[in-house]
């Protein structure tokens, strides 16, 4: 026997059904905006992926355990730009500060505004690898055939010293890649390594 259903249920019914999936897609909008910040606010809290931290001012404890930080730098190939570290590597006191300088050449007759990524390896030295002044804080403009030095203060968190996973690491690697700014570096990276970087 078939039971009679009102028709204003079903549509009370259908009506909190659409209402919800609405609610859904414009969630998942949301969601998919806010992901880029948080995890980027992610990466800057846990160091995942090499990421580095920012500083105020040097660490103030100095050890005597030292690490070797090597430098190195690439361009995207979209961009014209030779880019290379002044010192390939150096050894520091865990906690010491140093400064570093990277020189970058614009080989177009255009000025361009270029923009650093970077990161640390191995991934798990990040969040102990600090950066007081950096120029990949922000974006660089070159004129035509313009050099620049631009330099790195640094140090490595004392705190390093007391974290067991980081017992074996005695070389960290610090790098930069140049992007021409405003460009997505995933849809720019097709064109491949500039030939003009040195690592």
């Amino acid at each position: 026997m078939s039971e009679n259903r009102d028709p204003r249920d079903m549509r009370r019914r259908n009506l909190t059904v659409m209402v919800s999936l609405v609610g859904l897609v414009f969630g998942m909008i949301g969601l998919s905006f806010a992901s880029v910040p948080l995890y980027n606010l992610f990466c800057k809290v846990t160091g995942f992926g090499g990421t580095t931290q920012v500083a105020e001012g040097p660490a103030g404890e100095i050890l005597d355990r030292t690490v070797k930080v090597r430098f190195n730098a690439d361009v995207n190939g979209a961009l014209p730009w030779g880019f290379r570290p002044d010192t390939h590597e150096m050894e520091v006191r865990i906690g010491e500060s140093a400064i570093t300088s990277y020189r970058a050449t614009n080989h177009s007759d255009q000025p361009i505004v270029g923009m650093a990524t970077y990161n640390v390896t191995p991934d798990k030295a990040g969040i102990y690898f600090n950066k007081i002044q950096c120029f990949c804080f922000d974006e660089q403009r070159l004129e035509p055939g313009q050099t620049v030095d631009m330099p790195v203060y640094f140090f490595v968190d004392p705190a390093m010293a007391d974290d067991p996973k980081l017992d074996d690491v005695s070389t960290i690697t610090l790098s930069y890649t140049f992007f021409r700014a405003h460009d997505d570096p995933g849809l720019v990276s097709k064109a491949g390594p500039n030939p003009n970087a040195v690592n």
